[in-house]
Parts: C-alpha cells; structure tokens; sequence
C-alpha cells in the first residue's frame, strides 16, 4: 500500500526538478541572448574591427586594445593569424572577413600587416585598413626583401627551427630568448618581455619570403602607426611605407609592441578608422 504513495511522491519531485531544470535553462537563455540583442542594436552603425597578430605573438597580444574598442560599443574580433606564409594566412583570414556582415575595419601588426595588404584585396566590405609597425609590402616585395632595403636588429634575433609536416619541411623562425627585450620588447618591462619569450608563437620562413601579389592598401583608405623606437621593423621603413600608402600617419614614443605598451595611442588610431568607415569625418 506504501509503495505507489512512495512512487508518485518520486514522480511528483522528478517533474517538479525537471520543471525547476527547465526554467533554469530558460533564465540563462534569456541572460545570455538578451544583452547579445542589445549589443547588436547598440553596434548596428559601427563597423566590425578584426585585428590581426604578427609574428612571435598571438591574438593576445590585442588585449589591451580590445578592452578599450569594445568599451567604445564596437564588435572586435581577433582571429588566430596561422604564421605558415603569406598566402595560405592571408587566404584564411580572407575566408574569416567573409563571415563577417556589415563594414570591417581591419587592423594588422608587424607581419599582421602583410597578410591584411593580401586578405583584404577585393573585399568591398573593407573599408579601413590599420598598419600597427607593419610590414606593408607592394607587389613583388616580401618581408625579408624590405627588411634588406631597411636593416632592423630583427637579423641576428632569431634562430631557424625546422620542422616536417605532413611529408614536407619547411623552418620556423623563433626570437632568441635573450633577444626579446632588447629587439622585440624593449619599452616593456623585462619580467613581460620574458613572458612573450616564453608564450612566443613562430613564424615559418615563407612568411616572410613569400611576394605580395597584391596590395589592398593601394584601394583602400589606410592609417599607419610608426613606433619610433622599434627595432624590429625600422621606423624607417615604416614611414617609408605609410608615405607611399598615403596613409594617415601618426608617430609615437613605442617599441615594436606598441600595441601592448600603448594600447591607447593604437586604439584611438583604430578609431580614426572606424569613424571614417562610419561616414564619419
């Protein structure tokens, strides 16, 4: 006589979790799509901004600069750049930008800038392009062809790794660890300069030996940053290249890792470009 009453006691705890589960679910459903709703209205006359790393680095290297766009309202996205040359990188970022709607401002870093000048290219969503101590070559050059026009301490930095993958070789490139501060990072303190070591990501070789076939910045409105203490990229270099790309140019007191040291200064650049990419002045 007990049992049924002992069963329909489970049966009536077991609906009542499940229907305790359910409104649960509903609750974080609702706590997750709704700001997710609002955030796309609040961004709907603003452009996406990708920002894209360089060599020795990863999307993290962004951080400071993307807490500062994302306050602003803006979406930020900040793909992994694959660093296995210039034409398959810039072949994936290109597929990358064309998931996304609506106008992009897209930014690069060091080598980041290469593979923007390529992805970019018949893009019409593409309405900005950052140069952050880029490489920016025109068609027919290549990172190690404008580094031999305009010699950096980037040369002796590195040390050559290689690697075999899937039948074929190929060398990474890595920064001498005790190279990183006084090449790489050298307006960071040393105990972060020595983290970057540490978390460093390589570079192959065609990176950098690869020639551009196009040049987006040649279409496509551009802003450059020159750090005029880097010594990897020469500033020379980048002034070079920012005059040849008509770019709007800004200089500052920063070491090739501006966007770590001054995230401000590459965020308000950014900025500029977003804004003119809005219909903006």
């Amino acid at each position: 006589m007990r049992v049924p009453a002992i069963r329909g006691s489970l049966l009536r705890s077991r609906a009542l979790h499940v229907a305790t589960a359910g409104c649960a679910v509903t609750a974080v459903s609702a706590l997750t799509t709704v700001p997710m709703a609002a955030n796309g209205g609040a961004n709907a006359d603003k452009p996406t901004v990708v920002l894209i790393h360089g060599a020795f680095a990863d999307s993290s290297s962004w951080n400071g600069v993307i807490e500062r766009l994302q306050r602003r309202g803006y979406t930020v996205m900040a793909p992994a750049n694959p660093l296995r040359g210039l034409y398959s990188d810039s072949a994936y970022i290109a597929s990358f930008l064309k998931t996304i709607k609506g106008p992009i401002v897209l930014a690069g870093h060091s080598y980041g800038g290469a593979v923007i000048s390529t992805a970019a290219a018949g893009n019409p969503q593409v309405k900005s392009l950052i140069y952050i101590n880029a490489l920016m070559p025109d068609v027919g050059e290549s990172g190690m062809s404008l580094s031999a026009r305009f010699p950096s301490a980037l040369g002796t930095a590195t040390i050559s790794v290689p690697y075999r993958k899937a039948g074929a070789s190929g060398t990474d490139l890595y920064l001498k660890r005790d190279k990183v501060h006084s090449v790489f990072a050298n307006c960071l303190p040393e105990s972060q300069a020595n983290l970057l070591g540490v978390t460093q990501r390589p570079a192959a070789t065609t990176a950098f030996s690869e020639t551009a076939k196009v040049a987006a910045w040649k279409e496509i409105p551009s802003w450059a940053l020159v750090g005029r203490q880097d010594m990897t990229v020469s500033p020379q270099q980048e002034r070079f290249e920012a005059k040849r790309a008509h770019s709007h140019t800004q200089e500052i007191d920063s070491c090739h890792v501006s966007l770590i040291a001054r995230p401000d200064a590459v965020a308000d650049l950014i900025l500029q470009g977003a804004t003119a990419a809005a219909g903006g002045s």
